[in-house]
């Protein structure tokens, strides 16, 4: 690829624009997204929903892609949803804890 390579720090702020509309967090304080790899062949995301059963998951995963396509057309980006380790309050940041009340 011609373009650099975004950093992991890059992806991740992009990432903030992603709300969850459920609870009206980014994804990235809501602890979501486990894992950022940018690799020679575009960027890899592992990340969760706070449950299985999320009913808002298609949409947020469509939200990801959508907005690392627009900021980052270069760099193709694979989204993984994984399960493990599970999702929990704690994984938060402490100011998005706050806002909970947690």
């Amino acid at each position: 690829m011609n373009n650099p390579a975004p950093d992991a720090d890059t992806v991740r702020a992009l990432l903030r624009q992603v709300i969850d509309p459920e609870v009206g967090a980014n994804i990235v304080d809501m602890g979501l997204v486990y894992e950022i790899e940018v690799g020679a062949d575009g960027i890899l995301i592992r990340m969760t929903m706070t449950s299985p059963a999320c009913p808002m998951g298609e949409m947020i995963l469509d939200d990801v892609r959508a907005v690392l396509a627009d900021k980052l057309p270069a760099w193709p980006a694979d989204v993984a949803l994984v399960w493990e380790p599970p999702w929990n309050p704690s994984m938060m940041s402490a100011r998005t804890r706050e806002n909970f009340g947690w």
